[in-house]
């Protein structure tokens, strides 16, 4: 996996001072997308051990609430096994601290075990590991700069640890 960006202060996804990995490759391929850049896989540099352990550093100091994990497609299937080596470290490191992950799939896609797509043997455990999911793909016509951390009104927020629990969706609520 090649990643596009890191930014180590990010305050625009998600709650919180965040760092937030833009990974590289994108299928879906948005009219109108923030960052059309990085819908191919081999921009940008690889993944390596060297960058997943800069990333668990800088996301280490009490000031920031987590990691974000956007694209790109970090859902695509190429994309899941780098991502689950980052989040188990994360998860083994850094308890406290909340994951986001921004994804163009739906929940339901990414459930769908046939969904070869973006279904693949590391799915079910990543999304374990995701306390949030901004989903569904970037709809230009329904843009609107005033909805927080998501681009357009068909996406959801949604609290990944709730769905889980009440075993339907839930929505994430901001508690600020």
């Amino acid at each position: 996996m090649n990643y596009a960006d890191i930014k180590y202060y990010d305050i625009a996804n998600g709650p919180g001072v965040r760092v937030s990995l833009f990974v590289s490759g994108c299928t879906h391929r948005c009219r109108g997308c923030f960052n059309e850049i990085a819908w191919d896989f081999g921009y940008g540099k690889p993944f390596n051990d060297v960058i997943r352990g800069q990333i668990i550093a800088a996301c280490d100091p009490y000031y920031i609430s987590g990691l974000s994990i956007l694209g790109g497609e970090p859902m695509e299937a190429r994309n899941q096994e780098a991502i689950l080596l980052l989040m188990r470290e994360f998860r083994s490191k850094l308890r406290d601290k909340t994951v986001w992950c921004y994804s163009g799939y739906t929940y339901e896609e990414l459930t769908d075990k046939d969904n070869r797509r973006c279904h693949c043997k590391a799915t079910e455990e990543l999304l374990s590991m995701i306390d949030v999911l901004v989903d569904g793909e970037f709809i230009e016509e329904e843009k609107d700069i005033s909805l927080k951390f998501r681009g357009s009104s068909n996406q959801r927020i949604i609290d990944l640890n709730k769905t889980r629990e009440a075993e339907e969706i839930v929505l994430w609520e901001d508690e600020s």
